[in-house]
Parts: C-alpha cells; structure tokens; sequence
C-alpha cells in the first residue's frame, strides 16, 4: 500500500468468496445503511448467480462482518454482466447473456423473479434505473438501447428502441436527477438521449476514440462509464450546467474539463465519484486508485491528484468499484479472480473532497 498525503490508509474488511467465476458488477441497495438497517448489496457473475450480501453488525468489534443472505440462481441461463436496484430498493434488476433482464422482488425475505423482459436479441450487457424508478433502461451487443416504463404489478412496457449506435452498446446510465439517458458503445461514442414529448431522440453525441472512460459529473451528482473498447489508459472528467439541460433555452452540451493520465498502466474497467468527491478506479493491473481535486492546482479548471494506490488489491483484473451508501467511506471491488472485497479508506484529511 502506498499512502498520499491527506494521511488516509485503505483497510481490508473482508474478503466475499462463493461464486464460482468472474464477478462483473456490483450494485449497493440504496435504502440501506441508514437508521440503523445494515447495508445489502447484489453482485452478479459469468457463474449465472446473483448473491445478495448483508452486514452483520458485530458486538466485540467497531466492524461488521458480511454474509451471503441470498443466491439467485437458476433463472440466467449465461453470464449475469449487470445488476442494479431500484432507488427505493425493492426491487433488483439483472443483465444476462441469455438475452433477458430479470426483476426480482423480496418476498417474505425470499427473493423471486417477478418479471422478465425480453426483445433484445442476443446479449444484455447494462441495465440502469432513472431516478424516480420509473423507467429501467437496458443495452446490448444487438446495438441497441431498450427504454421500458414501470407500470403497476410488476409490469413493464418497452416504450423505446434507439437505435443510434453502431456497434455493441456497452453500458447505460440515467442522469442521478433527470430523465436523460447515457449509453457508451464500441463504436467510440457516448450518446445522451432525452425524452421530448414521448419522443426519445439523440440531444448530443460524443466521440471518445482512445478513450475509454468519459466520467460526467453535474453539479449534485456523477454518471459513471466504464472501456468502450480502446484504450488510453486516462479518466476524463465532463460537465454540464445541469440547470438548463432540459430548459427552454435548449440542451446544455457536456463539454470535457480535465484528463487524469499517467496514472495506469493498463485499461481502466471502472469508476465510482463518491458523495464526497473521492474517485475511485478499477483497472487490469489490479490496483484500486483513489483521487481527490488539487484545491491548489486551480488555474483554467478544476485538476485531481493521485490520494492513493493499493497494488494488488485482487489477484486479477478489477472489473468493478462501488462506493456504499451511508455515513462510513467503505468500498466494495469485484474482480475476475471470483471475490468481492469490502475496504474502509480511513483517516482521511477533511478538504481533499468537494
């Protein structure tokens, strides 16, 4: 481990060992960590699996331990690529291989697939929920994007197919607080999509040869993008003045702020900007970095500076980081070694973050 100034230290919490495969992603629920519930995450895996992990509160130390409450198994037929909970929580939608998005629902603390959507016509790549948890948007390698409307009952309707990209669509994000959609492709672009009058059209598109991560930031919260396929080995940070996107003055375009490079060696699979503003990476050489802005590097823009770097944090590539929910800075990393691990970066200096 090597530690930055801002004196902060990564800790090993735990190490989640039981799938059998890789483990492609990680979704934490968001209704929990709060008032005292202990917090629940879902991660998925080229087993098939979905495994629900909770926190078990420990009476003889100040950190909890984790266990599997549930595995969701024998609906997926191929790879689980993508996992995520609605906002209010009760309901966890995961991206196969098979074709199909499932919707699960817990029961009586069982977990059951109360839903499954099909039309893409081969693999679901992403699966992503809009703020409010009305709409569930999903992609795949038939370069498609497929928009459904939650209605009551646990039923959804495809209201949309865009079909703007030209190669496999990689990853779908909803803006944390609008309804304007993000898909990344292997065509080396980014499009945002916006609804206008029922009628879901392409508002901008932006090209990302050589590279593979475009990381949105508006003033309340972060999209997030992982490779669309190249790679410059760089985090580029965007914005937008989330004010007027949708007003009447027209579309604010997402302009590029500032590139991270020099940083990894090799490609970069994932990112997550906690609440705090501490940026988080995942990459092929198996290293989690951490960044905070420069507070005295600003000239023409806002500049990040390397906090932290935690060499071999797994044994394999890092396919996915994910900050929880909650008042604890605790991290969770899924990798192609088959384990999920919880970190706590700790003891860091007040005024490296936003």
């Amino acid at each position: 481990m090597e530690v930055y100034e801002g004196g902060c230290e990564l800790k090993l919490l735990q190490t989640l060992e039981g799938h059998t495969d890789r483990v492609w992603s990680l979704s934490w629920n968001p209704a929990t960590g709060s008032t005292g519930t202990p917090l629940v995450f879902a991660s998925c895996s080229g087993d098939k699996t979905v495994r629900i992990w909770e926190q078990t509160p420990s009476p003889s130390s100040s950190y909890s331990s984790w266990h599997c409450k549930a595995v969701l198994e024998d609906t997926h037929t191929r790879t689980v690529r993508s996992c995520a909970w609605s906002p209010s929580g009760k309901l966890l939608a995961t991206a196969s291989f098979d074709a199909t998005t499932a919707i699960w629902e817990n029961v009586g603390g069982d977990f059951e697939c109360v839903s499954t959507l099909e039309g893409h016509e081969n693999e679901v790549k992403s699966v992503s929920w809009n703020a409010s948890g009305t709409l569930l948007a999903t992609c795949g390698r038939d370069k498609t994007v497929w928009i459904w409307e939650v209605l009551p009952g646990n039923e959804f309707e495809c209201v949309s197919v865009l079909q703007g990209h030209t190669q496999d669509v990689k990853m779908v994000q909803w803006h944390p607080t609008m309804d304007v959609l993000f898909s990344c492709s292997y065509d080396n672009t980014v499009k945002v999509w916006a609804d206008d009058d029922d009628d879901w059209q392409c508002v901008q598109t932006i090209a990302v040869i050589l590279q593979p991560f475009g990381h949105f930031v508006s003033t309340l919260a972060e999209i997030k993008w992982s490779r669309v396929g190249s790679d410059d080995l760089t985090l580029k940070i965007w914005e937008s003045d989330s004010t007027s996107m949708q007003s009447s003055d027209g579309y604010a375009p997402w302009r590029h702020l500032c590139t991270l490079s020099g940083y990894h060696d090799r490609t970069v699979f994932s990112v997550h900007w906690s609440s705090e503003g501490i940026i988080a990476s995942g990459a092929a050489d198996d290293a989690i970095r951490f960044f905070v802005e420069d507070k005295d590097g600003l000239v023409d823009g806002p500049l990040y500076k390397l906090l932290l770097k935690k060499e071999k944090a797994h044994d394999m590539d890092i396919n996915s980081v994910q900050w929880s929910p909650g008042e604890k800075r605790l991290l969770a990393s899924a990798s192609d070694d088959g384990t999920v691990k919880i970190w706590e970066l700790a003891s860091l200096c007040t005024g490296n973050g936003h």
